[in-house]
């Protein structure tokens, strides 16, 4: 009953956001003239309000707010590390270095940027799983990834800033601002490109969900039940990243998405991975769409970080999930 309430309830939640985000902005749209909008009718400024801006935006924090989710749930059921999430064990920023450089070499076309990201972030997802198991005398300890992780993304911030410490002004701050995290550019395009690297990556997760749920046992049970754990860890490992990768490319840096949505998703009682992974996709697109729409209607006519007002959230979760570990 209780995970018939889940699904019922976060459905419906994702829709009505899905809603609002067409609706609410810097100029309020009433109900009708957004239904005449999807339907062709209307002024001119309201069709480009709806369909060129709105559509695609609430769109693009769907799929960033699925992609992060599920790539949340991944790690943290293949690590069984309750902390762990994309932003935190340096995925995100090593995808960021790598396309700062696509950017710098000159390579923007929307579908190469999340290639580049995946190659920075699968860098960044190699050296942390290197210094875990040699710190953990060939194992990956938790709690030391999660350190190599947040130093790995320091070290990529300091790395961006070199790139972009010779770049024009206006470069540096569009930049800066695609790293704190916004879907203020989206497009019908961007859409498309992060729908198939979602569906190839965020299907391969689902599929391979039984593994997980084998994996989130411990290696030694994984061992015993004739599963080549380290090998499956990495492959899983390697496919969230790269699902957290393609995010980047599209939206910057959106922390915490991957941290806190597996939680809510078991506290329903859900616990398989494949049920787990579809309800953080659900909950995930809600957490981000809810926290665009409260980037853009906080303080206008300024539009606050996406990655700000995840932080603001995943912050303190994040230390009261530390508390709890420790």
């Amino acid at each position: 009953m209780k995970r018939a309430v889940f699904w019922g309830v976060s459905i419906a939640v994702l829709c009505l956001l899905v809603v609002a985000a067409v609706l609410l902005g810097t100029v309020p749209l009433d109900p009708s003239r957004v239904g005449a909008a999807l339907l062709g009718r209307g002024d001119s400024e309201t069709l480009a309000i709806v369909r060129t801006l709105r559509m695609p935006r609430a769109a693009l924090a769907l799929l960033v707010g699925a992609a992060l989710g599920v790539s949340g749930a991944a790690l943290q059921g293949s690590l069984r590390n309750p902390l762990a999430e994309p932003y935190l064990l340096g995925v995100s920023g090593g995808a960021a270095v790598g396309a700062v450089i696509a950017v710098a070499l000159g390579i923007t076309a929307t579908g190469a940027l999340p290639l580049f990201a995946f190659a920075g972030a699968a860098v960044a997802v190699l050296t942390a799983l290197a210094v875990s198991r040699a710190l953990g005398g060939g194992r990956a300890d938790p709690r030391v990834l999660l350190m190599a992780g947040v130093i790995i993304g320091a070290f990529a911030n300091a790395a961006i800033m070199i790139l972009l410490a010779g770049a024009p002004p206006n470069t540096v701050r569009g930049a800066l601002w695609w790293m704190m995290g916004s879907l203020s550019g989206a497009s019908w395009v961007q859409v498309r490109w992060l729908a198939l690297y979602c569906a190839l990556a965020g299907g391969v997760l689902i599929w391979r969900a039984r593994e997980i749920d084998i994996l989130s046992l411990g290696e030694e049970q994984a061992a015993g039940l004739g599963m080549d754990a380290r090998r499956s860890g990495q492959q899983v490992f390697l496919i969230a990243s790269f699902l957290a990768a393609a995010t980047v490319a599209a939206a910057g840096l959106v922390g915490f998405v991957g941290l806190v949505v597996p939680h809510i998703v078991r506290a329903a009682g859900i616990r398989r991975h494949r049920a787990l992974l579809a309800g953080s996709a659900v909950t995930g697109a809600a957490l981000v769409i809810l926290a665009d729409i409260a980037a853009r209607i906080a303080h206008p006519p300024l539009e606050l970080p996406l990655g700000a007002v995840t932080a603001l959230v995943g912050v303190p979760f994040f230390l009261v999930q530390l508390r709890r570990l420790v």
